[in-house]
Formats: C-alpha cells, structure tokens, sequence
C-alpha cells in the first residue's frame, strides 16, 4: 500500500512538472493596441520591450516599486520620467537624443503622468 501511495504522489508531481511554466505575455506593439497615438503609441515603440507586462525592466522595477508596470502608476511626474530618461537610473541605459527626440520623449513623460491607464493583459 505504501508503494502505491509513493507512485501516486510521484505521477502526480511528474504531471505537474510535466506542464511547465505559464506562457508568456503577448508583447506589446502597435498591433496589438492599434487605437494608440500620441505618447501612447510612442511609448509602445520605443519603451514598451522593457516596461511592458514581458519586459526585462518590469521585472526589475517588481522587486523595488509596485505596481511596475509604468502605463499602471499614478506616481510619475513628466519631469521625472524626462530625467530618468536622459540620465538612465538603475539598470535603465541613458536614451540618447539621437534615438528619441525631445518632442518624442515630452509627449512619453505626458502619457505617463497622465496615468494610470488601463492596459490589456
């Protein structure tokens, strides 16, 4: 009898290994949200690999600040982002000019202010 409850509980354990990890989010593009404009859609190209739900920078900012996710803070003042931006902070390189405009970056830093914004899972 003991024999069948060990198999059991191992079987049992094996179907559970057997199905892995939850799949990933569907990263975040254009396509996927294509009612975006603005700042919106400009965060969606230029920040959204690493700030969105699958992003390497979401899950950096997990282990200090909740929530990561930036489009989902209520906390973050244009100025700031702008800052963050062009001096890079933590893990986050600095953005160069040459890759976002002022203009490009101004309208991110007011999308985000404006938040937070319901975004699709």
């Amino acid at each position: 009898m003991k024999r069948i409850l060990i198999g059991a509980a191992l079987l049992a354990g094996g179907a559970a290994i057997a199905q892995g990890p939850p799949p990933a989010p569907q990263p975040t593009t254009l396509s996927s949200r294509p009612g975006a404009s603005g700042g919106e859609a400009l965060y969606i190209v230029h920040c959204a690999s690493c700030h969105a739900p699958n992003g390497m920078g979401t899950g950096l900012l997990e282990r200090r600040v909740q929530p990561a996710l930036l489009e989902a803070r209520e906390d973050l003042p244009a100025q700031y982002v702008v800052v963050a931006v062009r001096q890079g902070i933590g893990n986050m390189p600095a953005i160069p000019r040459g890759e976002l405009t002022d203009e490009e970056l101004q309208a991110i830093a007011d999308y985000l202010a404006a938040g937070p914004h319901e975004t699709p899972r």
